[in-house]
């Protein structure tokens, strides 16, 4: 198939593929008058990238994932996303707290709340020793 039907199917601009074509992510089976043709692989091939894209992973991630050369490396690989998921869930679980205490204290100013402030005074960093 060509770029542009490999795109469609996916509902992608051909630029997308020709990036990821670009950073080692996507490869033509051949070309045929200097155009791109791609076999069937290919659509596996995007679908798992578009995958790992909802998972979170940057292109990095999805290349060194897509081109682990034996298990232990594709496990450090998704053991360093799974470490970075956990470090974005607490800060957005932090951050569902600070909103929850701001929906439901009824100060009339932020500033007043206990809770908010406490959360507030927690991101002040101390003083440095000179």
């Amino acid at each position: 198939m060509t770029i542009g039907e490999l795109a469609d199917r996916f509902g992608l601009a051909t630029h997308v593929l020709r990036h990821w074509e670009a950073v080692g992510l996507l490869a033509p089976a051949r070309r045929v008058n200097g155009r791109r043709r791609y076999g069937p692989e290919a659509l596996a091939r995007v679908a798992i990238i578009l995958q790992c894209k909802e998972l979170g992973f940057g292109l990095e991630q999805v290349r060194e994932l897509l081109h682990a050369g034996d298990p232990a490396t594709r496990k450090e690989v998704l053991a360093r996303h799974d470490a970075d998921l956990e470090r974005r869930i607490a800060i957005a679980t932090a951050a569902r707290e600070m909103i929850a205490h701001g929906l439901n204290c009824p100060a009339p100013d932020l500033l007043e709340c206990p809770n908010f402030l406490a959360g507030i005074e927690a991101r002040i960093p101390p003083a440095r020793a000179r």
